[in-house]
């Protein structure tokens, strides 16, 4: 099987030794790249001294999808059909990968 190492393959680092990249890695002759940030299963990883992800991404996907739902429908519906459509069409695109990465309280607000 074939190893996509330029576009598909990185190496991130965790831990209090996160800035010490020590040896390179090497798959099928070619080397892998060290990265500060790489995206897993649309979740995005951040190399740092603790296990972190960036919601980054994840907010502006929401102000997109937000935006969009309400610049067409605009002041036509009610406040409850509003709120009913944030909830199931943009907050699900807020909320992912919530669950599978520790927050702390600036993610939070």
């Amino acid at each position: 099987m074939a190893i996509n190492v330029k576009k598909k393959s990185a190496c991130v680092r965790f831990g209090p030794r996160y800035k010490n990249v020590s040896a390179n890695v090497v798959v099928s002759g070619a080397l892998i790249n060290w990265v500060t940030s790489s995206r897993y299963l649309g979740v995005h990883l951040e190399s740092c001294g603790k296990f972190k992800c960036s919601f980054v991404s994840n907010e502006s996907k929401f102000y997109m999808a937000f935006n969009s739902l309400f610049g067409k429908i605009g002041r036509n519906a009610s406040e409850e059909v509003l709120f009913a459509l944030i909830k199931s069409k943009c907050l699900p695109i807020l909320l992912y990968g919530v669950e599978a990465c520790p927050t702390n309280s600036a993610d939070k607000q």
